[in-house]
C-alpha cells in the first residue's frame, strides 16, 4: 500500500472516530442517531433492490444506508468492512452463520436465517457500493 494512500486512510479513521464520539455526546451519550455520515451514489438497478432488501432486513441494527445505529449496532460503511478486510464471504457467513463480535461492542450478531442468498448477494452489491461512494475499496 502507498504512503498516500495509507495517509488517506488514517485520516478515513481519525474523522471517522471524531464523528463517532460527537455523535455520541451530541445524542445524549447513548440515543441511536447514526455513526457516520455517508454520501449516497447512484444506483444501479440491482443495488437499489439491495437497498430496498437492506432496509427490511438490516437497517434496524446497522442503521440508514449502512451508517450505524449509536447503541444498536456498528455502520457497515466503515473501513473495517473494506473488501480487504472483510470480503464478501464475511457478509454472507456473518448473514447466514452470525458472527461474534470482535471490532466492535455491540454484542453478538445472531444469524439472519429468513435472509436468503440471493437476497444477501443484492445487500452486499449495495453495502459496496455506499462503501466505493465514500472512499472505502
Amino acid at each position: 500500500m502507498g504512503a498516500e494512500r495509507l495517509k488517506a486512510r488514517v485520516l478515513i479513521l481519525l474523522v471517522v472516530g471524531a464523528g463517532v464520539i460527537g455523535s455520541y455526546f451530541l445524542s445524549g451519550g447513548g440515543g441511536q442517531s447514526a455513526l457516520v455520515e455517508l454520501d449516497i451514489p447512484p444506483l444501479t438497478k440491482s443495488e437499489q433492490q439491495g437497498a430496498v432488501l437492506y432496509a427490511q432486513n438490516c437497517a434496524s441494527c446497522h442503521g440508514e444506508n449502512g451508517a450505524g445505529r449509536d447503541g444498536v449496532g456498528p455502520p457497515l460503511v466503515h473501513v473495517i468492512y473494506e473488501p480487504s478486510h472483510h470480503p464478501d464471504g464475511a457478509f454472507y457467513a456473518a448473514v447466514q452463520l452470525g458472527v461474534r463480535a470482535h471490532h466492535w461492542d455491540y454484542g453478538d450478531m445472531p444469524r439472519q436465517s429468513h435472509v436468503t442468498e440471493p437476497e444477501i448477494t443484492q445487500i452486499i452489491a449495495y453495502i459496496r457500493a455506499l462503501q466505493r461512494a465514500n472512499g472505502i475499496d
